[in-house]
């Protein structure tokens, strides 16, 4: 990674420890390692199935940290108070452009204890202003498992089908769903429901506009009505241009039963940013609170912010076996004094340069 690359990520890193400080949240640290059977137990929550793992001196197996969230959840208690941090770590994963292990720096922030409206609220709000320090062509996909879930139960088609219809969610397959259905024998009017999921993306109103129809009894009824109130909050904030409802967003529902998001930036073609309430987890683990947070991946953004190379070099001196080796010493010499890059060869090659100075034949 280049100098202005890396100093570009400690500027986003600087800006957003300033934003979620602004809102109450306090710095985190944790060890590169903890105890493997951490993440072993919990191995669903994770991106990637690999974890670097290793033996202590006393033999224990120990594990490169994959997560940081898992950590944090490992070290609160369930002693009333409301736990608001947030951390830039570094994080050892499967890279997904090279597929090999790497060291990843992540940025994101937790919100554990008494999570109501307003504590998702501003992590969705502070979620899209982090997008922001990146970059203002951004947006915010917001999901609800809680909806979807109800939705589904109510079609009463089993968890096998429903399994395989998250795989096709998360994947737009309106032709695999429209297969699903014919396989589990699902009704018309249920396919037809289903299809508005798959295909439904835009601005709030106008999805929960298209899902209403079929939101209007029983848990669907009270999960929409959720999600509709939190939206009108959204509209109101100044990253209500930002923010999209796009069912496809959906993460394990081993952990997830509530919002998910997911925030894209123009240009990169993975989700930036990713997050979501997480109670299930935190119930897992022994806990009686809420949870919410995101993180940002800052290892896609390398080389997102720099410029587009014109030239390698400023100038091209070119030289032969008639050229006077003090002359060419000195005009090189020269050219770097005066702030120039300068690559001396015997042909040109592929090089891009700005200017060529000719030096064969023994021209001065």
């Amino acid at each position: 990674m280049s100098e202005n690359i890396l100093k570009e990520e400690e500027r986003i890193v600087a800006k957003l420890r300033l934003l979620y400080r602004k809102y109450g949240y306090q710095p985190y640290k944790m060890s590169k390692f903890e105890e493997y059977d951490l993440y072993v137990e919990n191995k669903e929550f994770l991106v990637g199935d690999g974890v670097i793992t290793f033996n202590d001196t006393d033999g224990k197996l120990l594990a490169l940290k994959p997560d940081v969230t898992l950590s944090i959840i490992r070290n609160s208690v369930d002693d009333g108070e409301k736990r608001k941090v947030y951390y830039d770590e570094n994080v050892y994963r499967i890279s997904g452009k090279t597929k090999q292990f790497k060291e990843i720096m992540q940025v994101g922030l937790e919100c554990i204890g008494d999570i109501g409206i307003y504590e998702v609220y501003e992590t969705l709000c502070l979620a899209a202003a982090s997008l922001a320090v990146i970059s203002e062509n951004y947006v915010l996909d917001i999901s609800h498992l809680g909806l979807l879930s109800a939705i589904l139960a109510d079609m009463k088609c089993g968890e096998g089908f429903e399994r395989a219809f998250m795989n096709c969610l998360a994947a737009k397959n309106a032709h695999g769903i429209c297969s699903l259905c014919e396989e589990y024998n699902v009704s018309e009017e249920n396919k037809d429901k289903l299809l508005v999921l798959v295909k439904a993306y835009g601005a709030p109103e106008k999805v929960l506009a298209q899902i209403a129809p079929f939101c209007k009894s029983g848990k669907a009824k009270e999960k929409y009505k959720r999600i509709q109130t939190l939206c009108k909050l959204l509209a109101l904030s100044p990253y209500a241009d930002k923010i999209r409802l796009d069912f496809s967003v959906v993460n394990d529902m081993t952990y997830y039963d509530n919002i998910v998001f997911k925030g894209f930036i123009d240009g990169i073609a993975e989700g930036v940013l990713s997050g979501g309430r997480y109670d299930k987890l935190i119930a897992k683990m022994g806990r009686n609170s809420g949870a919410i947070g995101f993180a940002v991946n800052l290892d896609l953004l390398e080389g997102f912010h720099s410029k587009p190379q014109v030239q390698d070099v400023d100038v091209l001196v070119l030289y032969d076996d008639k050229t006077s080796p003090l002359q060419l010493i000195r005009a090189v010499n020269s050219l770097v004094k005066k702030g120039n890059s300068v690559n001396v060869q015997k042909t040109e090659g592929n090089i891009r340069y700005g200017k060529l100075v000719d030096m064969t034949g023994g021209k001065a």
